[in-house]
């Protein structure tokens, strides 16, 4: 069996950390295998001479320090520094040295425990730019940033929040971001937060702050969740973006499509007052030309609340075939989530407005068993919109092709480069179109052909 001594002496010989044994001169007892590797002396190199041969020149106060504070029963607690390889390199270490005592308490001697301090240093190096790296993006980019435990409480923010609102982390720490939030708008941004706190879902939102001048500016506001491996959210990462510059681009841009909108309706009623007195005698004619002026109008009023970007199909459909209400036929529609662009708005919106008028006057909307299904689907590539009349009287070709056909079918069909039919069975009026999607869709349109 081990003696107690054997084991200690066992252990010392196996650690991994350099263990070294010297008198209270500084002259070195022990030096165990791991000091060598650290070191590169050996035993026999170190035992009977002092420790001071490991020590740089400008170190050697350490050595004082250390062997009075041992003489006086102190233990030295971890600290770093660095010591001299056989080589002549400098090692950076961590050095723990206590009192060894006699059995009367008398210390003789003292224990050192060094290990290699350089992969610490390297990656406490390394988190130091890590940081600094971090710090410098958080603190220069535009938005303000922030971030929030789990349950809300936000921790940090970056400097471009205090630079904007002028608070202190005191002010904000936890929910202090109350404090610049508009009363007016701050139940509900609460409540949205709450609520997707609770849900984990990514957070956006809109809504003023307050600056350290006292001004209220719009922001655009994100936050995402950041999971752990086990998908709990750990924290949260935020956003805040101004938006005000934005905004008031966007509100005067709305009122300059309003007064353009308005100004292109005052030049259409004075065409058709021109049309009236040019062509008197022909009501028919002008009230043809007085229901196309509308349709134009119709779609203009819908691109204008859209900004002049996009128009959702079913709301132009719902748009054009306003004048159908009350009809005594009936309407049924299937329509795609689908938005086209300002250029293939009009064009369909035309197209359809002609169907809807023929509709009234001679077709399926005219009865009251009469039926118009308007149905569209994306398949192939290709934009596929048809109307179906059914139930309403006979049909007959028209005995000669008038404007109406060119803007049902001769203007689609150039425009948009597909094709745009319109069959006239005696059971109801059929109108195709097929048109490529990269024709309709916004941001795609290419210029009509003259």
């Amino acid at each position: 069996m081990i003696g107690i001594f054997d084991f200690y002496a066992a252990l010392v010989e196996s650690s991994d950390d350099a263990i070294v044994a010297k008198d209270v001169n500084g002259v070195v007892i022990s030096w165990n295998p791991a000091a060598e590797r650290l070191f590169g002396w050996s035993s026999a190199e170190m035992v009977g001479y002092s420790i001071r041969r490991l020590l740089p020149p400008d170190r050697q106060h350490e050595e004082d320090d250390i062997l009075a504070r041992i003489g006086r029963g102190e233990r030295v607690g971890q600290f770093l520094t660095k010591r001299l390889h056989k080589d002549g390199h400098e090692l950076d270490i961590s050095v723990t040295v206590s009192p060894v005592r006699d059995e009367m308490g008398t210390v003789v001697g003292a224990s050192k425990i060094a290990r290699d301090a350089g992969p610490y240093l390297k990656q406490q190096a390394e988190l130091l730019v890590s940081k600094a790296r971090f710090e410098t993006l958080a603190n220069n980019i535009a938005p303000l940033c922030w971030m929030a435990n789990a349950d809300g409480h936000l921790f940090w923010y970056n400097q471009r929040w205090y630079d904007f609102t002028g608070t202190t982390w005191e002010e904000m720490d936890g929910w202090g971001w109350e404090k610049v939030q508009h009363p007016d708008h701050l139940p509900r941004v609460k409540e949205l937060w709450i609520k997707h706190l609770q849900s984990g879902d990514e957070w956006e939102d809109t809504f003023p702050l307050r600056g350290k001048d006292g001004e209220w500016r719009w922001f655009l506001s994100r936050a995402k969740p950041i999971r752990n491996e086990a998908g709990e959210i750990i924290r949260w990462f935020g956003t805040n973006t101004d938006i005000t510059e934005q905004l008031q681009q966007a509100e005067q841009i709305r009122l300059l499509l309003l007064e353009v909108n308005h100004r292109s309706k005052n030049m259409l009623t004075t065409i058709q007052a021109l049309l009236r007195r040019s062509i008197e005698g022909n009501e028919e004619f002008v009230a043809r030309f007085s229901e196309r002026i509308r349709s134009l109008a119709a779609s203009q009023d819908i691109l204008v609340r859209r900004a002049w970007r996009e128009v959702p199909l079913d709301e132009l459909v719902a748009g054009q075939l306003k004048l159908v209400e009350g009809a005594a036929g009936s309407l049924q529609t299937d329509l795609p989530d689908l938005s086209i662009g300002p250029r293939a708005a009009e064009t369909i919106g035309m197209a359809l407005h002609e169907l809807a008028t023929n509709s009234l006057k001679y077709g399926a909307l005219s009865v009251a068993e009469g039926v118009v299904q308007i149905a569209a689907r994306v398949e192939d590539g290709n934009l596929h919109l048809s109307w179906t009349e059914s139930g309403g009287p006979p049909v007959s070709p028209p005995t000669r092709k008038g404007f109406g056909t060119t803007l049902i079918s001769d203007v689609p069909r150039r425009y948009f480069g597909g094709s745009a039919d319109i069959d006239y069975a005696p059971g109801g009026v059929t109108w195709r179109l097929v048109a490529p999607v990269a024709m309709v869709t916004p941001g795609h349109e290419p210029e009509p052909e003259a």
